[in-house]
């Protein structure tokens, strides 16, 4: 068939920080994309300060959704696959985002579990990779959002484990990271929680090779070309890469950093938090470097349909889209956000107990310091952990 008369669709991801569109002529195992745009809307910023999706935040994702409907229908895409993610789940008025944007765009948008969204991330930031001659047998897949992270592992194309984990750029950057540029303490807290919370991932086998995708690598990505010569098309970053990107990131602004590295300002604010991110697994996983995708959610919506019709989604759910029964599921062995929260807080609670007794012993100022250090690492787990506490009612 002739790429002309391939069939053209389009899929939408309405994400914590962006909404996100491609279009494409597809088939079961590629895409020529014809169209690819994104908009920061940062619906997690209103989810993350009050539990819901704010007027302002669903009118602004209501307006690029529409504009994006008009651009699928410039280029006859049918159908218009639409997936919403982490901060829709998390949001309390989801169910309400959800019949607004029906009511006021016409399109049905999908709330998709973690696991789902892990499965189409993976066959979308893959499908290139497999193509390529020496691709190692066992690969990872990172999904950086800005609510969430999906982590995937593979054999052969053939997901083996996979695991969402509640914790994204925008997310770390709005718990931890509110100065600009952040502050000393501020990114060493954020390290702290992050490197912490990964060492409860448990893997029966790392990746030689791991794929990370979303707005925030591709970004950093750019930041590189601009602030090192980076060849964007090498796509390769190494962790001595991301710790140069920490340190310009946090000796500047986000609107100095934005007109130095082309970035938009709401971009350029949260990406040291996914640069420490993105870090820290690397250094959990052992690996000093990494590739870095521009595909993920929507292409793999894409390949779903194009494989599996009308079925896509439910076929997704199964974490296999490349056959049409059911394999067997991979093992889910990360620790719940609320097990690495009180493991957490019990690790930081006895070191702050830990140096009061040197700061009772010898009244010396270095113990004071290294104290209230540890208080601040304390604080910030208890502020994280209490997002997993019932409220009182």
């Amino acid at each position: 068939m002739r790429e002309q008369q391939l069939p053209v669709r389009a899929a939408i991801d309405i994400g914590s920080n962006t909404i996100h569109i491609v279009v494409a002529r597809c088939k079961p195992d590629d895409l020529d994309i014809i169209a690819d745009e994104v908009e920061m809307v940062r619906i997690g910023e209103s989810v993350t300060a009050s539990g819901e999706i704010s007027p302002q935040k669903r009118d602004a994702a209501i307006t690029v959704l529409r504009r994006y409907k008009k651009l699928a229908q410039q280029h006859h895409a049918d159908p218009v696959l639409v997936v919403a993610t982490e901060a829709i789940r998390q949001a309390s008025n989801s169910a309400e985002f959800l019949v607004a944007v029906k009511s006021e765009t016409g399109l049905d948008v999908q709330l998709i579990s973690g696991d789902v969204e892990a499965t189409l991330t993976f066959y979308g930031a893959t499908y290139e990779l497999y193509k390529e001659v020496g691709t190692p047998p066992v690969v990872g897949v990172m999904d950086l959002g800005g609510g969430s992270t999906e982590l995937v592992l593979a054999r052969q194309g053939k997901i083996t484990w996979k695991t969402s984990l509640p914790i994204g750029s925008g997310w770390l950057h709005d718990r931890y990271l509110p100065s600009n540029p952040p502050t000393y303490d501020e990114l060493e807290v954020a390290r702290t929680f992050v490197s912490t919370y990964v060492r409860g991932l448990r893997f029966k086998k790392r990746p030689p090779a791991l794929v990370v995708t979303g707005g925030s690598a591709n970004s950093l990505l750019a930041m590189m070309h601009y602030a090192f010569g980076f060849d964007i098309a090498r796509a390769r970053v190494t962790q001595r890469d991301l710790t140069r990107c920490e340190g310009l990131l946090s000796a500047l602004t986000a609107e100095e950093n934005s007109q130095r590295y082309h970035q938009p300002v709401s971009r350029a604010l949260i990406l040291p938090a996914g640069a420490i991110i993105i870090r820290e697994m690397m250094i959990r996983l052992r690996l000093d470097e990494i590739r870095v995708s521009p595909h993920g959610i929507r292409e793999g919506a894409l390949l779903a349909y194009e494989r599996q019709g009308e079925h896509w989604l439910e076929q997704a759910g199964t974490g296999d889209l490349k056959h049409s029964r059911q394999e067997e599921a991979g093992e889910h062995v990360a620790e719940t956000f609320a097990h690495s929260g009180r493991r957490m807080l019990h690790e930081r609670a006895q070191k702050m107990l830990d140096w009061r007794a040197e700061v009772l012993k010898d009244e010396d100022v270095e113990s004071v310091h290294k104290m209230r250090v540890a208080s601040r690492r304390l604080r910030a787990v208890l502020d994280a952990y209490e997002s997993c506490c019932d409220p009182k009612t």
